[in-house]
């Protein structure tokens, strides 16, 4: 057994780490891949040669370099379920606030609360695109990412054009009230997924922590949300909405962009 260490220097949130997962998964030599998401650090456990591992991380454009190779004693790598579980609670819980966070979006005019939802969705993907694909060929697994990725850009264009149409026409505000209560559950929902994730015994683990950072990020996105609700009541404008509408969108197609280096 050897384990070699890499740096990845674009590998900043859990989107990267499901993308080298899904790369590198139908490679039979290695037993077992710890990611230090904070450092930009990838562990591979693995038998034979190195050469095919470097090839595929090398197609990911993510800024791959071996740092070394060296032999290893360690040979279990039990799956932790857990963790899988409480990856599909945290999963379930964004699935369902995209859901709300679309049709409150819609009802109330609200382009801020249409991308976050959005942004609920595309964590979502990112939770559970390599779950779902679990024990599927690496073409289905593929194909997956592919619908995945156009599906949230797809969503994405949609939200621009419409932000457009607002920006130019004289489109009625958006119901403030509704854009800041809906934010308030979406702020409590993450905040749960925050806990949940801290509460876990193997929190200490780089996945684990990246999971966390990037839960915090979306609290940041449901305050952006909440502030823009205040702006549009105290400024008697949509453009406080439109605006954080449109940054929110663009987080979300840096993320499908991610998820579409899978299909190739």
């Amino acid at each position: 057994m050897e384990k070699t260490l890499f740096e990845i220097t674009k590998m900043d949130c859990p989107s990267e780490e499901n993308l080298i997962r899904m790369k590198l998964q139908g490679v039979s030599g290695i037993k077992n891949m710890l990611f230090d998401i904070p450092n930009r650090k990838l562990t591979i456990y693995h038998t034979g040669g190195i050469e095919q591992i470097e090839k595929l991380l090398g197609e990911l454009k993510l800024g791959d370099k071996k740092i070394k190779t060296e032999q290893t004693e360690e040979i279990n790598f039990a799956e932790n379920s857990n963790q899988r579980k409480l990856l599909w609670t945290v999963l379930g819980i964004n699935f369902l606030f995209f859901v709300l966070e679309m049709v409150t979006g819609i009802f109330s005019k609200s382009m801020g609360l249409v991308a976050d939802s959005l942004d609920m969705l595309a964590d979502s993907f990112v939770y559970g695109l390599s779950l779902l694909a679990v024990g599927r060929t690496l073409s289905r697994k593929k194909q997956i990412a592919k619908l995945a990725g156009y599906f949230q850009i797809t969503l994405a264009v949609i939200g621009f054009l419409e932000v457009l149409r607002r920006f130019i026409g004289t489109e009625k505000l958006p119901n403030f009230s509704t854009m800041i209560i809906v934010s308030i559950f979406a702020l409590l929902a993450n905040g749960i997924c925050l806990y949940l994730l801290q509460k876990s015994k193997s929190k200490k683990e780089a996945h684990m922590k990246a999971s966390m950072i990037f839960t915090s990020n979306d609290i940041i996105i449901n305050l952006g949300v909440i502030c823009a609700g205040l702006l549009v009541n105290w400024l008697n404008s949509n453009k406080p909405d439109l605006i954080i509408g449109t940054i929110v969108f663009v987080l979300v197609i840096q993320g499908a962009m991610r998820i579409l280096k899978l299909g190739k």
